[in-house]
């Protein structure tokens, strides 16, 4: 009888030893490294979030894509409302249009006032022609009317004869310097033309920008985390339609004591075990270390340990293993992550890589 019931009692007090032993290894793994060259903390994985926001105030026409969803960079998740954005296209076009035949009325302009300055020139020469001749003929009266030739009359007539021509002279000069003045400033006018069509050129250009940024767009590829809003309603400029998780920038976030985070090198290697699948080993290599301490939060599991100053590291986790993976990519899921501190340590058969298939 005694000999069966030790027989009962063996199987389940050898498994329980067992359980034991797996138990107390494990937390003593948790707690202090497999060795001297390494370090762990626990952390949660994270992935680099992007808001789909609204340029402009609107209202949300459609939304094409659903919680869930993986998408490429370009694709249209949401269409907003652009029926005000086209009215305005259409004035600006129609500016432009008007600013473009500014332009030729313009040109017209400075060529009739070139074709002035001409005709002012040509007047000027006729008038020095006829100063030229009058001056000649005053000067013949002089001869003759010293030799008894002529009149007095006639030296009179032809000294008001030549004043007459120097004035009129004069005053076809100021018409050359008054037809100069006019085309300066027709020529500023046309530049004003021009400027004015690059304006409104620059107008249109503009709302041809916000019309396709009415348009939202993924700005990379990533999976649809949150669905903030709906069709039908009216955001702000900056509202959030959607919430995106870049799953190519994938991290675990965890915390170190400052006696062991001075040794933690920039692209160190590292290993993550997720508490929902403890028989991977994903592999990673870190990628941030805090240059100041903090407290750690209370997820830290025991107060000695809350209270002591730590430095937050990021264990980062190659992007070519996530993309073969993206389906199975999660993040929130807590877990361990294990730094090798010792560059000439080797990971222990615990930690070899064991990632799915």
């Amino acid at each position: 009888m005694k000999s069966a019931f030790r027989k009962t009692w063996i199987v389940p007090a050898a498994l329980a030893a067992v359980a034991v032993v797996g138990v107390v290894t494990w937390y003593s793994m948790r707690q202090e490294g497999p060795g001297e060259g390494f370090a762990s903390g626990n952390g949660r994985i994270e992935a680099t979030e992007i808001d789909v926001a609204t340029k402009l105030a609107g209202r949300i026409v459609d939304i094409r894509a659903r919680e869930g969803d993986f998408v490429k960079a370009g694709d249209v998740l949401a269409q907003m409302q652009v029926d005000g954005l086209n009215a305005q296209r259409d004035e600006a076009a129609a500016r432009h249009q008007q600013a473009i035949n500014a332009v030729g009325s313009a040109e017209a302009q400075v060529a009739v006032r070139e074709s002035d300055l001409a005709a002012a020139e040509a007047v000027v020469r006729q008038r020095e022609s006829e100063v030229d001749a009058a001056a000649r003929r005053l000067a013949r009266s002089q001869t003759l009317s010293g030799e008894g030739a002529a009149s007095i009359q006639e030296l009179d007539d032809d000294r008001a004869r030549l004043r007459s021509t120097e004035a009129a002279l004069g005053a076809a000069r100021a018409q050359v310097t008054a037809a100069r003045a006019a085309i300066a400033a027709a020529r500023a006018q046309l530049v004003g033309a021009r400027s004015t069509v690059d304006a409104a050129a620059a107008t249109v250009a503009r709302i041809d920008t916000d019309i396709a940024d009415s348009q939202l767009k993924a700005p990379r590829d990533g999976r649809v985390q949150f669905r903030v809003a709906q069709p039908g309603e009216v955001l702000g400029a900056g509202g959030k339609v959607l919430n995106l998780v870049d799953l190519a920038d994938v991290y675990m976030t965890f915390f170190l004591p400052e006696t062991v985070a001075g040794r933690v090198a920039l692209g160190g290697e590292a290993r993550i075990v997720l508490d929902a699948a403890p028989a991977l080993v994903i592999p990673a290599s870190i990628s941030f270390v805090a240059s100041t301490a903090q407290f750690t939060p209370k997820t830290v599991e025991t107060a000695s340990e809350r209270q002591k100053l730590m430095f937050r590291v990021k264990a980062q986790i190659p992007p070519e293993l996530l993309r073969k993976h993206l389906t199975q990519v999660k993040t929130g899921l807590p877990g361990v992550a294990w730094v090798k501190l010792d560059p000439a340590a080797s990971w222990p058969a615990e930690l070899a890589i064991r990632v799915p298939e």
